[in-house]
C-alpha cells in the first residue's frame, strides 16, 4: 500500500504501530548468492536500546524500507548490473510513493518533515541493496540535487521540480563536475548569459548520474564575470530542452547499474525564474549540499561493509585451506576484527556529525573526515575481504568483488580525498597563507 502525500504522512510516524500498518506487504528475502546474503543484522547498533541518534520511528523507518529494497529491488539487481542501468522512474516511483525521496522535505511539498537524522536513516538502510549504483542514484535523487531547491528554490520551482521529484514522477541529476573541474567546482566554464527574461546556456556537464533518464537537472553555471566564488548560479533545467545532448553514456569501472551521462548544451533557453534562490548564490548553495552529499556517503557504507564483514566470516568459515577454515587462521580473524572496529569507528563519527548538523551546526569539517575515512575504509575492507575469499573473490558471482569495483568511487565523487584533507586543514588553520 502506498502512504498518502504531505501531512498525513507525518503523523504516520509518530505512533509506529500506526505506521506499520502503511508498510508494504512483501515476499521473504531471496538472493542470487546461494546463502551467503545473510547480514550483520543481530550485532547492527540499532537492534541495541539508547540509540545514539535513533528512535523508534527511525527503526520503523528503516525496517519498512528494507522491505522495499528485499521485495522490489536486491532481487533484479544481478539484471541491472549485467545491463548497465536499473530503471529509475519506476524505482523511484516505488520509493516515492511510500515517502522515501523526501523525507526530510517540507510537508506542503509532499514531504515527510521530519530532521535531517531520519534521510540519514534511509540512506543507512540503502547500504542493503547490492550494489552501489542504485543506492547512489537514490542518494542523488535525495540529498544531492534537491536539498538547495527545498531550502532556496521559489514555491513555482518547488511546485514543478520538487514535488515531483518527491513523489518519484520525475528523475533528477545533478549538474556540477566538468571535464576539465571535477572537484574543483570553482573552475566551471558551463555559461548562462541572460537575454531579456531568459538565460542562454552553453557548454557541458560531466559524470553526471542518472543523466540519460533524468528529467530535470540541478545545474551549476556560471552567471556573470565576478570572481568564481559569487558568479554562479544554481538552474532547475528540463532535460528535454532544445539544445540540451546527452552525448554518451559513460563506461565505468564499477556502479555498472547506474547510468552515468556526459551531457553537452547548445544554446539551450531557461527562464530566468528557473534560479534556484539568489543569482550568483550557486557556489554557497552547492557548498551546502555538499555538506549532506558527504555525510550521506559516509552513512551509505556502513551496512554495505558490515555485510562484506559478515559474508566473509561465513564464507571462511566454509573454505579450507590445509584442513582447516581459513577463519581459523588468526592472522584471518585478527584482520576481520580490526575492519569491524574500523566500520564502528566511523559509525560513531558519522553519527556525531548528523546530531551536530540537525542542531544547525556547521559540520563541514566533520563531513569531509568521515567522507574521507569512508572512501578510504571501503578500499581497505573491500581489498582485504576479497583476499579472504581467494580465487572466487576475482569473480563477478560474488558480493565483494562488487563491492572492490563500486567502492573505489567514494575517495573520487563528491569531492576527492585530496579535497576533503584541503577543506580539513583549512578548518585546522594550518594551510600555507597564499
Amino acid at each position: 500500500m502506498a502512504l498518502v502525500r504531505g501531512a498525513p504522512r507525518v503523523s504516520l510516524l509518530a505512533n509506529r504501530s500506526i505506521f506499520n500498518q502503511f508498510r508494504p506487504c512483501v515476499a521473504a528475502r531471496s538472493f542470487s548468492d546461494k546463502g551467503l546474503a545473510k547480514t550483520a543484522a543481530n550485532s547492527a547498533p540499532e537492534t541495541m536500546t539508547g540509540h545514539l541518534i535513533y528512535t523508534q520511528e527511525h527503526l520503523a523507518l528503516k525496517e519498512s524500507l528494507r522491505k522495499i529494497i528485499d521485495q522490489e529491488i536486491n532481487p533484479h539487481v544481478d539484471q541491472w548490473e549485467a545491463e548497465g542501468e536499473f530503471p529509475a522512474h519506476k524505482v523511484f516511483k516505488v520509493l516515492g510513493n511510500a515517502g522515501f525521496l523526501g523525507v526530510n522535505k517540507p510537508v506542503e511539498y509532499g514531504g515527510l518533515g521530519l530532521d535531517f537524522s531520519y534521510s540519514m536513516a534511509v540512506a543507512e538502510e540503502l547500504g542493503n541493496i547490492r550494489c552501489g549504483g542504485v543506492p547512489m542514484a537514490i542518494g542523488v535523487q535525495t540529498d544531492m540535487t534537491t536539498p538547495a531547491l527545498a531550502r532556496f528554490g521559489s514555491h513555482e520551482l518547488k511546485t514543478e521540480f520538487l514535488i515531483p521529484s518527491i513523489m518519484g514522477d520525475k528523475v533528477a541529476c545533478l549538474g556540477v563536475s566538468e571535464v576539465g573541474a571535477g572537484s574543483d567546482v570553482s573552475s566551471i566554464k558551463t555559461k548562462a548569459v541572460k537575454k531579456g527574461d531568459e538565460y542562454v546556456i552553453n557548454g557541458g556537464k560531466m559524470w553526471t548520474t542518472n543523466g540519460t533518464q533524468a528529467d530535470w537537472m540541478c545545474l551549476l553555471a556560471n552567471t556573470s564575470d565576478g570572481p568564481p566564488h559569487r558568479n554562479k548560479s544554481l538552474i532547475c533545467l528540463p532535460m528535454n530542452l532544445p539544445g540540451v545532448h546527452v552525448a554518451r553514456k559513460i563506461d565505468k569501472l564499477g556502479m555498472w547499474s547506474s547510468d552515468t551521462a556526459e551531457v553537452y548544451f547548445d544554446d539551450v533557453h531557461v527562464p530566468c525564474k528557473n534560479v534556484i534562490g539568489q543569482e550568483g548564490m550557486g557556489f554557497t548553495y552547492q557548498m551546502l549540499q555538499f555538506q549532506e552529499e558527504r555525510l550521506w556517503a559516509a552513512t551509505n557504507i556502513l551496512v554495505m561493509m558490515d555485510n562484506i564483514i559478515q559474508e566473509t566470516i561465513q564464507y571462511t568459515r566454509q573454505r579450507k585451506i590445509f584442513t582447516q577454515p581459513v577463519l581459523h587462521h588468526q592472522s584471518v580473524y585478527f584482520r576481520l576484527a580490526e575492519l569491524q572496529t574500523e566500520v564502528e569507528l566511523l559509525r560513531s563519527l558519522a553519527y556525531r556529525a548528523i546530531a551536530l548538523y540537525i542542531k544547525g551546526n556547521d559540520v563541514t569539517k566533520l563531513a569531509s573526515m568521515a567522507k574521507l575515512k569512508a572512501g578510504r575504509l571501503a578500499r581497505e575492507l573491500s581489498d582485504s575481504c576479497l583476499q579472504f575469499w581467494g580465487g572466487m573473490g576475482f569473480t563477478s558471482d560474488v558480493l565483494v568483488s562488487r563491492f572492490y569495483r563500486d567502492a573505489r568511487l567514494i575517495s573520487i565523487g563528491g569531492g576527492a580525498d585530496e579535497v576533503m584533507l584541503e577543506i580539513i586543514s583549512k578548518y585546522m588553520e594550518m594551510l600555507p597563507r597564499k
